[in-house]
């Protein structure tokens, strides 16, 4: 079921293990990481300066959430990260999507 919602979205998905080990990456993640091959299955931690890292660190061991902007290839883009958990509600990993926002995106105080 995953998998099916996730493909069909237009923003990317990535989805790791508790131990950073990236269990999933939709399309559009995986154009992101294009140039880095298959990387399903490798350490997230690999691909994140260390600063991010940390961060990663944290959301899994403490179970919180991470939202930033960023500026790549001339795109702003909306990141979060936050944990999924277990049916016991544990920690089991992280899921990060990535969404690009448009630069005249409107936005809204309600």
């Amino acid at each position: 079921m995953m998998k099916q919602w996730a493909e069909t979205v237009d923003f990317a998905v990535t989805v790791c293990d508790k131990d950073a080990k990236i269990l999933f990456m939709n399309q559009k993640s995986r154009e992101t990481f294009a140039r880095h091959g298959d990387i399903i299955g490798h350490d997230l931690m690999l691909y994140h300066p260390p600063h991010a890292r940390e961060m990663i660190l944290k959301m899994l061991s403490e179970g919180i959430s991470n939202t930033y902007t960023i500026e790549k290839n001339g795109l702003h883009k909306l990141i979060h990260q936050t944990p999924w958990r277990d049916e016991e509600g544990n920690v089991a990993g992280l899921v990060e999507i990535s969404v690009v926002v448009p630069a005249d995106a409107p936005h809204y105080v309600r």
